[in-house]
């Protein structure tokens, strides 16, 4: 036939299975030839080992019996000649590893597993071919040997310093991605003999003859180290929540890989349960990065907008991190309360970013530039409060760097006519709208639809000559080309990047409001583990805490959550969480306290901490908080609002003996200024009594 097959001639010194061997691909290894390798000679060994080691310097998984960077076996059979050619299945078969280019072009197949190897207790050696992804759970300290690898959005090259990653579970696991580097023109001789010297500090002989055998050209060897620090050891100090770092595998694995990830502190996961862009998203991120870098129109204004849960802070995130590949600072504006990003809840807040972030909020709490305590979780109560809020915070945005705004997800009825008021107030150069099939549609906030609309305190384009603002500050934004013709108003245009999103959403609307507690919460204690020494001290309970003692006439007092009788004040201020704010009025020359405002006032907000007590014979506050001293002595007031303590700060907390102090069962949760279900305040303190039930709380407070 013309078509047919035509096998060499094989000498009868050949056995039957050497011969089906080599009739396959030769990175495969099929279960029979493992089955019967104590009959092989030597030699055949030798050549058996040699494959095989060519299979594992391209990355293929040999003992699963599955490849896809070999030539099919009928391909690489001679063939007749035919009448006209026929298209093979495979449109670019690649041969086995023989040469530099080869081994490089078997690299950027999508294989199974990289190469991995331990190194001693708690670090692992990972070769990462180009374009091949590791995506894994757990913590650990990234460092690239050799080559160039991407993190989240990150790329880490080549003597930079190591990068603590945070891989968790309430998250998209993260993906280490090696990426296309530069390379000069050398031999493949000189690329192994230049990685070899970069390894010697890091890696012993054995180790680094190990890297070579699998080493090939526009690899990348990147060192994970096992990771624990201060924040990690507070959180997991909790029960429940050892989960959120690092979970056990349901079946234990016995093989090199599973042990070396195991020691480090990392499990392999599917790449699907990576994160994924979309080809949009990728689009609109390129474009953003390279508007940034230039420096002709000036520094943009990133707005990201959209519903729940659509992946705002995953792409907020990852767009930082990919800039500050390219760029020394991006400012982030925090206008969400709900799910901040820097600051515990309930803040709006100005940031200058100069360090990539690759983990969870929890985990990254800063300083702010400037940060302002708005108290609550949503701002449906009181709009015009929380406009004012941002139109403080965002004056004193310098424009030096590029701005990324982050929006509520409340994005319907009036919360879309807030939405339009901020682009209007803002003026954004870009806005990036993320949208789902499985969440509410919004419609497309294109600058003409902005133009026509009118939001909650600023009329549309075709309404601006009527002049008719709820606010007055909000006239102050619009220029009149000409003022006798009353033209309209000529907006600054901003351009829409529309994104649709398939991010693992691991919320539903039947557990988002618990999950979104959690995650509050996990943020608090977040914030509340820079009270904790260094690694690798002891952890401190924060009841064996010394707390501040706060003089009654040296702070004014404000709950801007609830109006509450100024008899029931510090019912509401005791074990509490409270904002440390700085007011420009001066409340030095009372004499008596406590010092009660009328309104919320928009100040300055310099960190929070935890009313642990108070003490109505001195007249004191106690106070346990992570702001330093210098800062402290500028505070003049504690504001309270409905951020309430985690649940698990008062009930496991380490040391505790007896009935817990604050926590019971007969409490009126209906009480104006009550934060909620659990927290609840005891009285005794307040009579100047203190109860043995309250001492251990209160045990380092004099």
């Amino acid at each position: 036939m013309a078509d047919s097959v035509l096998l060499p001639r094989r000498g009868p010194w050949r056995s039957t299975w050497l011969r089906a061997r080599k009739a396959r691909s030769q990175l495969i290894l099929s279960r029979r030839p493992r089955r019967r390798l104590r009959t092989l000679r030597w030699c055949g060994r030798r050549r058996l080992r040699r494959r095989l080691l060519q299979a594992q310097a391209a990355g293929v998984d040999w003992s699963e019996g599955a490849c896809q960077v070999s030539q099919p076996a009928a391909e690489r059979r001679p063939k007749a000649a035919v009448p006209s050619p026929i298209p093979s299945p495979v449109p670019s078969p690649v041969p086995s590893p023989t040469s530099a280019e080869d081994t490089a072009t078997c690299c950027q197949a999508n294989v199974s597993f990289p190469p991995v190897r331990q190194l001693g207790p708690g670090r692992a050696l990972l070769l990462l071919p180009v374009e091949q992804c590791f995506t894994f759970s757990g913590i650990c300290r990234v460092t690239c040997l050799y080559g160039q690898v991407q993190v989240f959005g990150f790329t880490i090259s080549q003597g930079q310093p190591a990068q603590e990653v945070y891989s968790v579970y309430t998250q998209s696991f993260l993906t280490i991605h090696a990426v296309h580097y530069s390379m000069p023109e050398k031999s493949r001789k000189a690329i192994k003999r230049e990685a070899r010297t970069l390894l010697r500090s890091h890696l012993n002989l054995e180790d680094r003859r190990w890297s070579m055998k699998h080493f090939s050209p526009l690899c990348s060897i990147v060192l994970l180290e096992h990771l624990k620090t201060s924040t990690v050891n507070f959180i997991i100090s909790y029960p429940g929540l050892s989960y959120i770092f690092m979970q056990e595998s349901p079946t234990f694995q016995n093989n090199s890989e599973y042990l070396a990830l195991r020691s480090v502190g990392i499990r392999k996961e599917k790449r699907k349960k990576g994160l994924n862009f979309t080809q949009s998203a990728l689009s609109a991120l390129e474009e953003l990065v390279s508007v940034s870098c230039e420096e002709v129109d000036g520094c943009p204004v990133i707005l990201v907008c959209g519903p729940q849960d659509v992946g705002k802070s995953t792409f907020n995130r990852f767009l930082m991190n990919h800039l500050l590949s390219s760029i020394s600072c991006v400012d982030y504006l925090e206008c969400d309360l709900g799910q901040t990003e820097f600051t515990p809840p309930g803040c709006v807040s100005l940031l200058n970013i100069t360090e990539p972030v690759l983990g969870p909020p929890f985990m990254h709490q800063r300083k702010p530039q400037k940060m302002v305590y708005y108290g609550k979780t949503s701002c449906r109560s009181s709009y015009e409060n929380y406009i004012e809020i941002i139109k403080y915070v965002f004056s004193s945005y310098k424009k030096e760097s590029p701005l990324i705004i982050n929006t509520m997800g409340w994005v319907s009825e009036q919360g879309l006519l807030l939405l339009i008021d901020l682009i209007r107030l803002l003026s954004p150069s870009h806005v990036v709208q993320l949208s789902s099939p499985k969440r509410s549609c919004m419609p497309s906030l294109t600058p003409d639809y902005v133009d026509g609309m009118d939001g909650l305190y600023t009329k549309s384009k075709s309404k601006v000559r009527n002049r008719g603002f709820e606010l007055a500050e909000f006239a102050d934004m619009f220029e009149f080309a000409d003022e006798e013709k009353e033209s309209p108003v000529v907006f600054t245009g901003y351009k829409l990047m529309s994104i649709q999103s398939e991010f693992i959403f691991r919320k539903t609307s039947r557990n988002r409001a618990s999950f979104n507690k959690i995650l509050r919460d996990l943020t608090v204690l977040g914030y509340l583990s820079q009270l904790q020494p260094p690694v690798p001290k002891p952890l401190s309970p924060l009841h064996g805490l010394t707390p501040y003692q706060v003089p009654f006439n040296a702070v004014a007092l404000r709950i801007t959550h609830a109006d509450v009788a100024p008899t029931h004040i510090l019912y509401a201020v005791n074990a509490s969480w409270v904002g440390l704010c700085k007011i420009l009025d001066d409340v030095k020359g009372y004499t008596n306290g406590p010092i009660l405002l009328a309104q919320t006032p928009i100040c300055d907000c310099l960190g929070f901490g935890i009313c642990r007590g108070v003490d109505m014979e001195k007249r004191l506050y106690h106070i346990i908080t992570p702001v330093p001293p210098e800062d402290l002595r500028t505070v003049n007031c504690l504001l309270v609002g409905a951020i309430s303590i985690p649940q698990r700060i008062l009930k496991n907390q380490r040391g505790l003996e007896g009935t817990i102090p604050y926590v019971t069962a007969d409490y009126n949760i209906n009480l104006p200024g009550a934060s909620g279900k659990i927290g609840a305040r005891e009285t005794e303190t307040y009579e100047g009594r203190r109860y043995p039930k309250v001492k251990q709380f209160y045990q380092k407070a004099n």
